[in-house]
């Protein structure tokens, strides 16, 4: 059965501006810490999973990668979904967003080694202006702002790399200021580097 999503993704890294794994060079992807510890929102505006609809639906994916590049994999995740979402959606969405499903996440969550168990929370999204909020109750938020030069114009990146990978026609620079604790992640942390940006998914 087929399966597709559209919406908005918001990433979130540890790394300080900007994250050098979206190029999609292993030698360019020197992580600022040694590690680096990630937490990507998806806002689903339509989307659907073996006939089951998955409109609307948030999810939240939590990372950490030990190092010293993103594809020496031996990552650990979580997966949140919103508290809207029933036990057939979190079992699709679980589907598509553990690469079970193939398309994007499939390149991603291959570097995954441990998974732990999904949570579905409240979560509260919030816009002001260029700036974008997902919160989930009890762990964290993930604040996204567009960044923009003195003319007002947003800085982006086109073609190549995860921009592609990610199904996205450009990712707009987005700094983040995200607090994130999850005492079975191996850090708390705080982000800095960020983007965004539409994506279409399918398979």
């Amino acid at each position: 059965m087929t399966w597709s999503l559209k919406g908005q993704m918001m990433e979130s890294c540890s790394c300080n501006m900007f994250c050098p794994c979206w190029f999609g060079v292993q030698e360019l992807m020197v992580m600022d810490q040694g590690w680096c510890d990630s937490v990507i929102g998806f806002r689903i505006r339509e989307g659907s999973s073996d006939g089951l609809a998955l409109d609307g639906r948030e999810a939240l994916l939590a990372v950490h990668f030990p190092g010293p590049t993103l594809f020496d994999g031996n990552a650990t995740a979580r997966l949140f979904v919103d508290d809207g979402a029933d036990d057939d959606q979190q079992r699709g969405l679980e589907a598509i967003f553990q690469g079970e499903k193939g398309g994007p996440m499939e390149v991603v969550t291959s570097l995954v080694t441990t998974w732990l168990p999904t949570k579905r929370v409240r979560v509260d999204v919030s816009e002001d202006g260029d700036s974008i909020a997902m919160a989930t109750e009890g762990t964290g938020e993930l604040r996204s702002r567009l960044l923009r030069d003195p003319e007002g114009t947003p800085f982006t990146l086109r073609g190549g790399g995860f921009v592609s990978l990610f199904g996205m026609e450009e990712a707009e620079l987005a700094p983040t200021a995200t607090r994130w604790a999850d005492p079975e992640l191996p850090h708390s942390f705080e982000t800095k580097s960020g983007a965004r940006g539409d994506f279409t998914w399918s398979g």
